[in-house]
């Protein structure tokens, strides 16, 4: 075989390896340098390989999101133990945090709907998933809204922008690094 003859690159997991490759550059250079071809380039495959599996570059970007989304989820469950509500909502909304400072390339994505198609229905699942585990820690909350019309409705969005708010505003260095807790109203829970 002549050396200069290239063989056929075969991939068992190359919609996989692509996304991999997707969030490895945008944990090391950001989303400015995320590109179809620097993703091909970095798995070595063709250029044409991730337009082949996802159409376009917002294809392969709402791919990541979702991969994000679910890799989101894992970080707010891992501290999840017992059956206290305070210990549970604190370590869920740590490991929010957490994951935002270790990933916020990859954090900024999972927000973007100018980047992301949020219809695609793996991106919806996988967003829902992670707002189930907010949706978990705010349920039987009990604060001055708690006998209101959607009050877990209300408890989760407050949840949800305390967390996400201070992530984001860390994230730009505007917040003062912080344990989540230490800013955390002291809520109660309902008796279930």
């Amino acid at each position: 075989m002549n050396q200069d003859t290239k063989k056929p690159y075969h991939h068992g997991a190359l919609k996989q390896a692509l996304i991999a490759a997707g969030i490895e550059i945008l944990d090391a250079h950001g989303l400015e340098h995320l590109s179809l071809r620097a993703i091909a380039a970095h798995v070595g495959v063709s250029h044409t390989a991730p337009k082949n599996h996802f159409g376009s570059l917002r294809g392969l970007l709402t791919a990541i999101a979702a991969t994000g989304f679910r890799r989101h989820a894992d970080f707010m469950r891992a501290g999840l133990s017992g059956d206290d509500p305070k210990s549970r909502q604190k370590a869920a909304m740590q490991g929010y945090v957490r994951f935002a400072m270790m990933h916020p390339h990859l954090f900024r994505l999972m927000f973007s709907p100018s980047l992301c198609s949020f219809d695609d229905p793996e991106l919806s699942a996988a967003a829902g998933d992670s707002y189930g585990v907010l949706r978990g820690i705010a349920a039987g909350l009990d604060w001055d809204k708690s006998t209101a019309p959607k009050a877990d409705l209300h408890a989760e969005m407050m949840l949800w922008s305390i967390v996400h708010g201070y992530a984001t505003l860390a994230l730009s260095g505007m917040a003062p690094p912080m344990d989540i807790g230490d800013i955390m109203p002291d809520f109660g829970y309902l008796p279930r």
